[in-house]
């Protein structure tokens, strides 16, 4: 997913790319730790990420660009 920004926050990338359909859904998933950021579970909301970051859950990988 392309942002236009300097970073994109966890959760909203989450429902940006269809990861989940809602903020609470991706509050449950990074809180469950079904959330990994370049390979390592990630549990903040809030994580920061930039180009080149890479996302995955709910059986699915994007790329931050």
């Amino acid at each position: 997913m392309k942002i236009d920004t300097e970073y994109i926050k966890l959760d909203s990338f989450l429902k940006a790319t269809g990861m989940t359909s809602s903020g609470g859904e991706a509050k449950v998933l990074i809180t469950e730790g079904n959330v990994l950021v370049n390979g390592e579970p990630e549990l903040r909301r809030g994580r920061k990420l930039y180009r080149g970051d890479i996302v995955e859950a709910a059986g699915m990988s994007e790329t931050v660009e």
